[in-house]
Formats: C-alpha cells, structure tokens, sequence
C-alpha cells in the first residue's frame, strides 16, 4: 500500500488532506442534500453474500471480457473531468496505472490532457473515450475522429447532464468553472503547498494554466477564463436522433452512460449500443435518483443478453465491485477511488488502488467458495432482487 494507506477510507482521507477544499469537494462530494450519494452506500450495504463451503478452488479468476476486450480486473477506469488536477500529467498517469493492471481507462471531454498526448504517454492503454455532444456538430464529429486516430475503442456517450446540476457546496466553497481567483481559494491553495508546487505551478511553468484540451484551438479557454463560443457549449436538447447519428459516426463500440429504465436501455439495443452503463453519476446529479444496485437487476434482465450492462457509483470496496457484477454488469466504473489514488501517490497511487481492490476481491471471492464473479450468489433486500 501507498504509505499505509489500506482501504478506500484512507485514500480518500489522506487525499482531503493534500487538496485545497474546493477541488476535493468538487470532486467528492454530491448534489444538493446529498441524499444520492446515502442512498448508494445504503443499497450496496444491505445486500449479502451467501457463501458456498468446500468448493475447493486452489485460485481465482478476476479476469472479464468487455466489449471485445480482455481485461485483468471487472474494472473500468471512469471518466473525470479535471483528473489532471488531481496530479500533474494526472491523466496520462491514469492511463499508465491501468494499463499495468490491465484494465481500460475511459478519456473524458473535458479532461485537461488530450488523448493523443494521453496515447503517446501511455502507448499500452486500453482507451476508451467519454463524448459530451457540442452545439455545433461538425465540431464533436471531429472529436470522435481524434479519438478514433488515438485509438480508442469505445465510445461512452453521457446522457445523464442535460444541464449544471445543483452541487451548492461549489458556491459555498469557492469552485466554479471558469475557476474564479478569489481571496479565498488563494488562502486554500496557499494553505496546499504540495499541490501548489507539485501541480499548479508545474503546469504554469510548463505549459501555463490548465485548459481542455480536448477543445478545439480557436475556442480553447484558460480555466480562469470563460469559453463565451456557443459552438462548444454542451448541448442540452439531445435526444434519441443524436444517438443514431452517433451510431452511423462512429465505427467501434458504443455505450450510453447515465441509464435508469429499462424503456430507455431498450432503445439503446434497438438503436444499435452496444452496451449502457447504469449509474446515478456518483450521487452528484439527481438528489433522488434511484441508486444503481436498484435499478441494475431489471435492466440486466431485460437487455443483458443483448447488449453489455455495465455499473458504477458509490462503490468503495472490491465486495462492492462484486455484488454489482452478481446484479448482472459485465464490469464496474470507478469514478472517485482512480483520483484518490492518484492524488496520493501519482501513477504508483493510483495502481496502488486497483491492487488494493484486487486483493478485496479475490480475499471476498475465495471466502464465498466461488472461482469467479460469476459463481457468487447474493441475498438480496426485496427492492434490489432479481
């Protein structure tokens, strides 16, 4: 473990310690009462295992394959915005630890390091790549090409973020996008030194303030300074037409992230996804939105067979990882745990953490007599049973 740190808990606490509070809360914490980010640990606590005894298994078996890809761990690293805040080069660093693990990374749209310096830092990742859709769409297609040329193989469509959800702990605690520079979040960045000189002023001696880099050249913005071209606001008005363009754009595998019903992952398998991730966007969108270990079950039920079901939010533990795998996901998302691990540690961080939680899972899997994912059985509260 990274200098003692031996569960979800201590990264994140020894994380909260190295941030300035507004980009650790921004990243940490949800919407409005927080009332999703409770419901998502009360939904994974109150599930069970039934353990098998004398089975027998000399070892176990983590591996999976999704989309077409083999993977170490049933893990898929989530995409996050301003991960390369987190560490300097964060993104590239990310992609490195997970390619040591074996495991694909999926590149956000606005993440600070474009994918083609993310690819050429880290040549052996399995990238995949997270679409926000733009106002103008010649624009977002020509993204989807760069992503393509790097060498991604998926494509993640998030669907969840018509608008900018109500997150007041921003307000209150300084962060906004653009970043405002205020009496304040100068104090906090002040009272941050490691982060100050370990990744603020090595981007700003480097290459200046942080940008997206993944948007294009002539309305890119210092994160100081507001984007005001229309062509590169989110679009908000998406509807079922956009997911058959994307389909017809793009080549490779599609997925559609942010899903809740079975009505709406239907017509993802009708229109031609090739796979949805259900998830409540770490309870940082919806206050009252379902949490996914309850929304999983039918919607695994219903286009599982089909179509690749794939999870995320609020897991901290690899048992976690492992009941939604036993609700029917072909693999997890994990948002948070990536960027704690990075805070602390860099790339060493953050593969510290996807050890961390392979040695959960497998400790969990050999306690419950099964050899893979597949054999654990649950005992499941009425709301979440199959």
């Amino acid at each position: 473990m990274v200098g003692g740190l031996r569960n979800a808990d201590d990264f994140r606490e020894a994380a909260r310690r190295r941030l300035p509070r507004l980009l650790f809360e921004y990243i940490d914490r949800g919407a409005e009462d927080e009332l999703a980010l409770g419901a998502l640990r009360r939904s994974l606590d109150e599930i069970q295992f039934m353990p098998r005894m004398l089975t027998g298994h000399p070892t176990r078996d983590l591996s999976t394959t999704v989309l077409g890809q083999r993977a170490e761990l049933p893990i898929i690293v989530a995409p996050t915005a301003l991960a390369g805040l987190a560490s300097h080069n964060g993104e590239i660093k990310m992609a490195r630890a997970a390619a040591k693990a074996g495991i694909p990374v999926c590149i956000s749209t606005q993440s600070i390091t474009t994918i083609e310096e993310i690819r050429a830092g880290a040549p052996a990742a399995m990238l995949w790549f997270q679409l926000y859709v733009w106002k103008d769409r010649s624009l977002t297609r020509r993204l989807m090409e760069r992503a393509a040329a790097a060498g991604a193989t998926t494509l993640v469509l998030t669907v969840d973020t018509p608008v900018v959800p109500n997150r007041e702990y921003n307000a209150r605690n300084g962060f906004s996008i653009p970043m405002k520079i205020t009496p304040r979040a100068t104090a906090e960045v002040m009272m941050h030194p490691r982060w100050l000189f370990g990744v603020l002023l090595r981007y700003l001696l480097s290459s200046g303030m942080p940008v997206y880099g993944h948007y294009p050249k002539e309305f890119r913005a210092a994160m100081t300074r507001p984007s005001v071209a229309n062509a590169v606001k989110l679009e908000n008005l998406l509807n079922w037409d956009d997911l058959r363009d994307l389909r017809q754009w793009w080549q490779g595998k599609l997925v559609v992230k942010g899903i809740f019903s079975v009505e709406d992952a239907r017509k993802c398998w009708e229109i031609g996804a090739d796979g949805v991730v259900v998830s409540s966007h770490g309870g940082r969108n919806i206050d009252s939105a379902p949490p996914t270990a309850q929304i999983l079950p039918p919607i695994a039920d219903a286009v599982g067979k089909h179509i690749e079901v794939l999870a995320d939010s609020g897991v901290k533990r690899g048992s976690d990882i492992l009941k939604y795998l036993a609700l029917g996901a072909r693999s997890v998302m994990l948002g948070r745990l990536p960027i704690w691990g990075l805070v602390c540690g860099g790339e060493a961080g953050a593969h510290a953490l996807f050890e961390m939680l392979k040695t959960e899972i497998d400790i969990t899997l050999s306690l419950l007599g099964a050899r893979t994912p597949g054999d654990v059985e649950l005992l499941l509260p009425r709301a979440a049973s199959r």
